[in-house]
């Protein structure tokens, strides 16, 4: 039953940060956290490396919503539920913005 917790409240997590993202995107285009672009970029990327055709732009913004969640949603469930997860939020938390800030460049996104 913790694993269905844990995944339960990673995936609401998930679905907050996209809502919150997708807001800001729509009210702040010129300084909103573009993870939408950098989603789309790595999907063409890896389509690309594989000789597989290139969605179009929909298609393109409705699977990296979809992966974005789920990837999202399995990474939060890491927390847990146990007395220090407080603690591995917060590092997991971190870890992840400074993926998202630092490793688009050196990953060509």
């Amino acid at each position: 039953m913790k694993l269905l917790s844990s995944l339960a409240a990673g995936f609401a997590g998930a679905i907050a940060l996209t809502a919150l993202h997708e807001t800001a995107r729509r009210l702040r285009p010129a300084d909103a956290p573009r993870m939408d672009v950098l989603g789309e970029r790595g999907l063409r990327k890896l389509l690309g490396l594989a000789d597989l055709p290139q969605p179009d732009s929909d298609t393109a913004y409705a699977a990296t919503m979809l992966g974005d969640i789920v990837s999202n949603g399995l990474y939060y469930s890491l927390v847990g539920s146990s007395r220090h997860s407080l603690r591995r939020g917060v590092l997991l938390g971190a870890a992840a913005g400074v993926g998202g800030v630092v490793l688009p460049g050196p990953m060509g996104l």
